[in-house]
């Protein structure tokens, strides 16, 4: 059984028919646990309306927000080197798109294509965040007064992944991810292990003391590659950090050019 998309549905219905139910559903019913080492986590079955009478119908759903392939593939399908990173192949040997056809030319895009492609940018540069926790804060940052925009970066800028990501603890938001999901950060003395937990000004996030001479931390915290933002304040001799303020989108030290813009009138189509 393949692997569903991230946060979408895969239906197996079982309708009468000529010679009987389809056995589609009791299929589903039995391969389901299957595809729980393939991350699918929830099997759900229940009654549905067919055109010829009752049938059964059962959903597999991927709650897992797990990247579905590398993370240079996503450089290399957008064409930009998103974290900044100096092993990426955009610029390199894989100037190109991954696949069969990542070769041919680039096709011109449409006003919805580039709204898609700001979209993807941005979702993809805060690591494994799903379609569905993203459109979730582009909905809080819409029900507030002012710039959706603006909101929207604040939002994402508070995240805890993002906020150790930009005090330097790891040297990817992915490898970030994976420090918190271990237990090996806490805020204000609580461990968290919520990547998406959301940040307040004046909160002091700080590395389990296990962790604090850890060999991937420390080359992290050296890496000349990017500087600790202005917005947050980090002693990297006692892995302690404060975070000061929510930035605007001007104070985000993207390496590539961001249109969250293009990404509000994506949503707001």
């Amino acid at each position: 059984m393949r692997p569903t998309a991230m946060g979408q549905f895969a239906w197996f219905r079982a309708f009468p028919g000529p010679g009987g139910l389809t056995p589609s559903a009791p299929r589903a019913r039995k391969r389901g646990p299957r595809a729980m080492p393939l991350g699918v986590k929830n099997l759900f079955c229940s009654q549905l309306a067919g055109p010829k009478g009752p049938g059964t119908g059962c959903a597999i759903r991927d709650l897992m927000t797990k990247r579905a392939t590398s993370k240079y593939k996503i450089n290399r399908s957008l064409g930009e080197n998103l974290w900044g990173r100096a092993k990426s192949p955009v610029g390199g040997r894989r100037d190109y798109r991954p696949g069969q056809h990542g070769q041919a030319r680039r096709r011109r895009l449409s006003d919805y294509g580039n709204q898609l492609a700001a979209k993807q940018k941005l979702k993809n540069y805060y690591g494994e965040i799903s379609e569905r926790q993203f459109r979730n804060l582009y909905r809080e940052a819409i029900r507030l007064p002012g710039d959706t925009s603006e909101y929207l970066i604040g939002l994402l800028e508070r995240r805890l992944s993002t906020v150790v990501y930009r005090m330097k603890f790891a040297i990817t938001p992915f490898a970030t991810r994976q420090l918190i999901n271990h237990g090996h950060i806490r805020v204000n003395g609580k461990r968290v292990n919520v990547g998406g937990y959301m940040v307040k000004p004046g909160d002091v996030i700080e590395l389990e003391p296990a962790m604090r001479e850890n060999t991937q931390v420390l080359a992290s915290t050296q890496t000349p590659e990017r500087d600790v933002p202005d917005f947050v304040q980090v002693d990297h001799k006692s892995m302690k950090g404060t975070f000061l303020r929510v930035p605007s989108f001007s104070e985000v030290p993207y390496p590539v050019q961001m249109q969250p813009h293009l990404v509000v009138e994506f949503y707001s189509r």
